[in-house]
């Protein structure tokens, strides 16, 4: 048998006795993460209109409520708060629609607690607030602090 052939037969074994299972490998980091000392994190960020359907205001005192017991406690370790002007259309017949909003910016490890802990995040702030939508919008990265 030619070593060629050879070393295909015994590829082909290996893949037979291993069940025939096949694995994706977990993507490598970039170098620049190892160098940063950089871990593989996911970065979220979660987008609050600040108008009710009856265009009222999100008073701040209910909002910074909202963003203690709903969102810190389920990532308590940090996250960041922007202030922004969010605009949308609630559908394509209708006008563009402006309005002031927070971004909520989180960092952390990708675990799997982690889409409960941001549908509930959603489901509050939809229920308490009226709203139609929280986007959201998640990124894997490298991450140090």
């Amino acid at each position: 048998m030619k070593r060629g052939a050879a070393f295909a037969v015994a590829g082909l074994l290996e893949l037979v006795l291993s069940g025939c299972q096949t694995v994706p490998p977990s993507p490598a980091l970039p170098a620049s993460c190892a160098a940063l000392a950089a871990k593989a994190s996911v970065q979220i960020t979660l987008m609050f209109g600040l108008t009710t359907p009856e265009h009222q205001a999100i008073r701040e005192q209910d909002w910074q409520d909202f963003l203690q017991r709903d969102v810190s406690s389920r990532f308590p370790m940090g996250l960041t708060v922007l202030s922004g002007e969010g605009k949308w259309r609630p559908d394509e017949a209708s006008p563009t629609e402006s309005e002031p909003s927070r971004l909520v910016w989180i960092v952390t490890a990708d675990t799997p607690d982690l889409p409960v802990r941001i549908g509930a995040i959603r489901r509050a702030y939809r229920t308490r607030f009226h709203q139609q939508s929280v986007g959201v919008s998640l990124t894997r990265a490298c991450s140090a602090f």
